[in-house]
């Protein structure tokens, strides 16, 4: 249990140790040392500006993940128990699978205008394709004799979905829901950058105009922490719940 917690404090510790040398080294504002960058973040959460933009971009993770992940599990699902669907449908992923995100970004703006709806819309796009990969490679997995079994007895859509198909298409869920966060929030930062007036995004493109490096470190440390607090407190135990079966 210990180790579990020595090393990656060690290894966090050895980093900003490397950081504090490189910026007594090179003496520069445009590195800031830990300490300055620290002394940032506390200013900006005592103004409450960090807590704010911060909740701002965290909403329009959760609502852009929740749809994200509900409606490619459903085509995911569709397209991996229907062969014929699979196939009409394949390129159409592999088509939006290769449109690099600035492009969804920007067409979304452009199509609807710099408000919201446009903002959230263009990170569900970029996602959803990712999720219906990864559930479609799960539908398609599925145990044949489960589903004939469920059948026979009569388990009906509802009881076969809760008692067959989602046990064996929650480990590909999971898989979905981890990678998807990773490109979620990127995808958001630069959503908020070309488009809103508020968000995490923002604040860092208006301290780049500033070249106000201390700012841009304290939010971007900000977010990373709350991100992988989400993974280690959320993510990471129903990982560990899809995998139990493997011990």
């Amino acid at each position: 249990m210990r180790a579990a917690f020595f090393y990656p404090i060690t290894s966090i510790a050895a980093l900003v140790a490397f950081w504090q040398a490189a910026a007594i080294a090179f003496g520069t504002p445009l590195l800031p040392s830990p300490l300055e960058v620290s002394e940032v973040l506390l200013s900006e959460v005592r103004s409450g500006a960090l807590p704010y933009h911060l909740g701002v971009t965290l909403a329009r993770l959760a609502v852009s993940f929740v749809l994200a992940m509900s409606m490619g599990t459903a085509v995911g699902i569709l397209l991996g128990r229907h062969e014929k669907l699979d196939r009409f449908f394949d390129s159409w992923l592999v088509f939006f699978l290769n449109i690099p995100a600035l492009v969804i970004i920007i067409l979304c703006y452009v199509w609807f205008g710099l408000v919201e709806s446009a903002a959230i819309a263009a990170v569900v796009i970029n996602k959803l394709p990712n999720v219906v990969v990864t559930v479609r490679e799960g539908a398609r997995t599925l145990d044949r004799d489960l589903l004939e079994m469920a059948e026979a007895y009569r388990f009906g859509r509802y009881k076969t979905l809760r008692h067959i198909v989602w046990p064996q298409l929650y480990p590909f869920f999971i898989a979905a829901s981890r990678t998807g966060l990773a490109l979620i929030w990127k995808i958001i930062l630069v959503v908020e950058l070309l488009g809103r007036s508020n968000g995490m995004g923002f604040q860092l493109h208006l301290f780049f105009q500033m070249f106000n490096v201390s700012a841009i470190l304290a939010y971007t440390i900000a977010f990373v922490v709350v991100i992988q607090l989400i993974e280690i407190g959320l993510l990471k135990p129903l990982d560990r719940h899809a995998q139990r079966w493997r011990r």
